[in-house]
């Protein structure tokens, strides 16, 4: 059996998520501050110009019911459960999660969710995540209407709270 080579400990521009083994990791968060933490995200729904315009006259309802009302509870739920789907995520206690979902353009809806909490650790992925299951709701209640939906693009928007600011969560 070869001998394994020892990995040099990860630095502060490394990946945070493996030991000196180069093995995957919880962060140890145990040592940070505890501060107002808020993450900001979005992620986009782009529909073929015929569903666009079909959701939009029928008030963003589908067979399945309203559809805006019903991605906020899912990516509400979702921003709660990120630490069992993310895995090494800590559980967190979330004080605010603002969901919001409207009208970029003609085609495309924009969905934002700010998650707030206070905590060693910061709120990027619960608000990623709950971007991200808020539009696959919309394309599951859109889907009888084409399979040409078109999810993305999901990308933080601004994080605050943390040692490293991003962006403007304010």
């Amino acid at each position: 059996m070869k001998a394994r080579k020892a990995k040099p400990a990860p630095t502060r521009s490394a990946l945070t998520h493996l030991d000196s083994d180069g093995r995957p990791a919880m962060v140890d968060v145990s040592a940070k501050a505890t501060t107002a933490r808020e993450a900001q995200a979005e992620c986009r729904v782009r529909f073929p110009a015929a569903v666009a315009a079909q959701l939009r006259a029928n008030g963003l309802r589908s067979a399945k019911g309203g559809i805006v009302d019903t991605a906020i509870v899912a990516g509400t739920l979702a921003v709660k459960r990120t630490a069992e789907l993310i895995p090494f995520c800590h559980p967190l206690p979330i004080d605010g999660c603002r969901i919001a979902i409207d009208w970029l353009d003609e085609n495309c809806l924009r969905i934002e969710c700010r998650v707030r909490t206070v905590h060693r650790t910061g709120v990027e992925m619960e608000a990623l995540t709950g971007a991200t299951v808020a539009a696959l709701t919309v394309y599951d209640m859109c889907k009888a209407l084409s399979h040409r939906i078109v999810i993305g693009p999901a990308k933080l928007l601004a994080k605050s709270g943390g040692k490293r600011d991003f962006g403007s969560a304010a």
